[in-house]
This record gives C-alpha cells, sequence and structure tokens, in this order.
C-alpha cells in the first residue's frame, strides 16, 4: 500500500467517525490553510446534513479548550483542523470525541478517536499536503460531489508555501482533471494594475516594493502598463525576466521559482486567481475578521468588494511596514533578526527576510504585542536539507524562556514572556548552529 493510499485510509476512517455524530464542534487556525480547512469541512458537513459550529483560533491553548467544553454536550463530536497534532496534553482535556485533522509534526500519542496526519504515513506535512488538503481527502470520503473542494486545498497550499508533489500533486490533478482548477504561466502574483501589483505585493519583495515611483518607472523603462491578467505572453515573458534578474542578485533559488512559473486560477470559486485569494484570507485572519473570509469560501457574493477593499489597504501597509522593519535586521552567530513592537505580520516580514534578503540563515522575528512576545522564525528548504529545524528549535528555546513553541522545520513560532527575548534568542542560535554543524553521521563537527 502507498503511502498516499495510507493517508486516504486515515481520511475513511475519520470519516466515518464524524458520520455517526448529530452535531460536530470545528475548531480551525486562522492563517489561509486553516480558513480554507474550516471552508472544505463547512461545505461537506452541510451537504451530509449534519449541523455543526464552526470557531477560527489563532493557537490552540486552555483557553480554546474551555471554550470547547462550554459549547459541547456529551455524545457531540470535535474537530481540530490545521492545529492539535502538537498538544495531546490538551485535546486530553476535550470532555467529547475528537478527530484532528492536521499536517503539523505530531508529538507524543494522540488521545484523539481519530488523527488525519500525512507525517504519520511517511509524507512530509511541511511541504507536500497542507491542513485544507488533508481536510479535503476526509470530504472526498464524506461525500462523492465534494472534488469541487479541491479549489479550496490548492489555495490552502499555496497559502502555506507548499511543493506540488506526492499527496498535493494527488489532489491537483483531480482538481485540474475535473475542471475546478486551471492554470496559467507568468507571475505569481494577484491580478490588477501592474504598478500597484509590484509597489504592494509583499511577493515578490523587490527594490521597487514600498515605492510607487519606482515601481511605476521600472515598468515604463519596460514599456508595460495596464492590468497584469491582460498582458499578452510576450509581455508576461518580459516582465517576468525583469523580475527573475532584480531577484537573481539576492534572493534565495527558491524565490524565483516561488513568483515565476504556474498560477492557479480557482474556477469555482468568487476570488479566481489564487493570489487574490489567499491574500483576502491571510489579511481576514489577521484583522479577525473570520466571518468575512468564511463567507468567502462559502462563495457569498455580497462580501466581495469589502474583501477586497480590507485586503488591498492591508497589503499597501504590510509592504511599507515590511520595507521599514528590514533595516533593523541584525546579525547573530547562526541567524538574522529583529526585535519589533506591533508589527503588522511577523510571519509576513520572516518570509520576507529569509527569501528575499538573507537566505544563507534562519531568521527571526520576536514582536511586543498583547502583553506578550510573539516569535515567527522561517528558514529555506535548502537550510532544512542542512539540518535546520526550526519546531525543535523553536519549542527548546522557548520552553527554556518560560513560553511554548513549534511548528514546521522551515517555519514555526512561539509565544514567550516579556523580557526573554535575549535569553530566548541566544538558546535559539546555539541550537540552529548545532543542527547547521552536525554532519551526516549526526555527530556535531
Amino acid at each position: 500500500m502507498s503511502e498516499l493510499e495510507k493517508l486516504i485510509n486515515l481520511a475513511k476512517n475519520a470519516a466515518d467517525k464524524i458520520r455517526r455524530h448529530k452535531f460536530v464542534r470545528v475548531i480551525s487556525h486562522n492563517d489561509a490553510d486553516g480558513l480554507t480547512s474550516a471552508g472544505i469541512m463547512a461545505h461537506a458537513l452541510l451537504r451530509a446534513g449534519i449541523p455543526f459550529q464552526l470557531s477560527i483560533a489563532s493557537k490552540l491553548d486552555g483557553a480554546v479548550i474551555e471554550e470547547v467544553n462550554r459549547s459541547i454536550s456529551s455524545g457531540e463530536l470535535v474537530i481540530f483542523c490545521d492545529m492539535g497534532s502538537g498538544h495531546p496534553e490538551l485535546i486530553k482535556q476535550v470532555g467529547a470525541d475528537v478527530v484532528i485533522i492536521d499536517h503539523h509534526q505530531p508529538v507524543g500519542q494522540s488521545p484523539a478517536k481519530a488523527v488525519v496526519n500525512a507525517h504519520m504515513v511517511g509524507i512530509d506535512g511541511a511541504t507536500d499536503i497542507s491542513a485544507s488538503g488533508t481536510c479535503y481527502l476526509v470530504a472526498r470520503e464524506l461525500g462523492t460531489g465534494n472534488i469541487d473542494l479541491a479549489g479550496l486545498a490548492i489555495a490552502g497550499a499555496v497559502g502555506d508555501r507548499q511543493l506540488f508533489r506526492t499527496a498535493n500533486a494527488f489532489i491537483l490533478e483531480e482538481a485540474l482533471k475535473s475542471g475546478v482548477v486551471s492554470i496559467r504561466k507568468g507571475l505569481k502574483v494577484g491580478d490588477g494594475n501592474l504598478a500597484d501589483v509590484l509597489a504592494y505585493s509583499k511577493e515578490p519583495f523587490l527594490d521597487v516594493t514600498g515605492y510607487p515611483e519606482k515601481a511605476a518607472e521600472f515598468l515604463n523603462q519596460l514599456g508595460l502598463s495596464g492590468n497584469i491578467e491582460d498582458l499578452s505572453e510576450e509581455e508576461t515573458s518580459k516582465l517576468a525576466s525583469a523580475v527573475a534578474l532584480k531577484l537573481v542578485k539576492q534572493a534565495s533559488p527558491e524565490a524565483i521559482e516561488a513568483v515565476i512559473g504556474e498560477v492557479f486560477l480557482l474556477n469555482r470559486e468568487l476570488v479566481h486567481n489564487v493570489y487574490d485569494f489567499i491574500s483576502i484570507l491571510n489579511t481576514c485572519g489577521k484583522q479577525k475578521v473570520y466571518g468575512l473570509a468564511l463567507a468567502l469560501c462559502l462563495k457569498d457574493a455580497t462580501i466581495l468588494d469589502e474583501a477586497f477593499s480590507l485586503t488591498k489597504d492591508h497589503e499597501k501597509n504590510l509592504a511599507i511596514d515590511i520595507r521599514k522593519n528590514v533595516e533593523n535586521i541584525r546579525k547573530g552567530e547562526n541567524l538574522w533578526y529583529i526585535s519589533t513592537v506591533e508589527a503588522i505580520s511577523t510571519g509576513d516580514l520572516a518570509t520576507t527576510v529569509v527569501r528575499y534578503l538573507h537566505p544563507e540563515l534562519p531568521f527571526i522575528c520576536v514582536n511586543e504585542s498583547e502583553g506578550i512576545l510573539k516569535v515567527s522564525a522561517r528558514g529555506t528548504r535548502e537550510l532544512v536539507s542542512k539540518g535546520l529545524d526550526l519546531a525543535f528549535t523553536l519549542r527548546e528555546a522557548a520552553g527554556a524562556a518560560g513560553g511554548n513553541g513549534g511548528g514546521h522545520s522551515v517555519a514555526s513560532g512561539a509565544s514567550i514572556p516579556l523580557g526573554s527575548t535575549e535569553e530566548f534568542l541566544s538558546i535559539a542560535d546555539r541550537i540552529i548552529g548545532e543542527q547547521l554543524r552536525k554532519n551526516a553521521s549526526g555527530k556535531v563537527k
């Protein structure tokens, strides 16, 4: 039996468990992958005639468990999407049966009645299937008509910057074959006015990003104008080549691959360009307007104008915020880092730095917000191949500093107490150094 078949069997088992319940409580994460996961489960449960209540959370903690326990009755089911694998001690506290549909590295023995996680069958959840992809596999088993939800799964995978191989390749093939998704070649950015897209998109982060007059001058030199989706094949190629030349000077090899290539068009969704779709979802997640994101996933056309307007403003502010913060980056022995206060999005800042500015070492952002320090760490696939494991690093360093952390080897997060920045960074720097110095036999050189 192949690894994919084993994963599908786990999905079948979860679908069987879900079908036996008359009411389901769904909790999902607040990023693009978590929100598309929630959208997929909402569609699948509605179609299966199973009543449900859905909540979005920024992280799984004791407060979320308390809220869940207050809102469930005996015999009901709780589904955690895009979370739950790393916290068996919290899952144990849920006063009902639990199903976990996730792609994060599992920790310990889960008390859940069913767990659908690619890591359990030898597929890498950090790169080869997102939570939304995993939810899609469960939805396929809940009803044969759910293949149209593949577009949401593709969006979640793009949102988590995944590769389209193994499990993701299987989902994409189904989506393409059924016409749910189609592809166009070009820059992997949203649609709209060229100058605005280049000046206020954080992907790709160029020397013109955050500077509308520089973006206009760059396009003027190329003789290009209008909307990106209206460019001819020749014009698209000209723009992509010029962007690649800018990137090749400093960015990581995966950055070029990340912004030039195939753009997925979601034919069954209200917003067709996958990059516009995930921009809206990420904005809604950051602004905590989760209802707007879920309405988009559930195809409520009345919210489109509001969603686009909110996103445009947020993206513009984000590009300017990142441009301002990158000037304050510092270098440790084995990492780049920055300490910020109320940054708009530490994850976006961290991704931008490691992908476009300093790909040779991982990057950590420590941001003071809501009375604690929130940490975002990012690496590259190349660094992971050399031994980097940010999930382990942040779990250990945050734990030692009195907080907690985890995630994926290439991207991870943590929360630590105020005043612990120096201690945390020092431990993280040491651990990363040990990881990157390890030779093939596993000994530190």
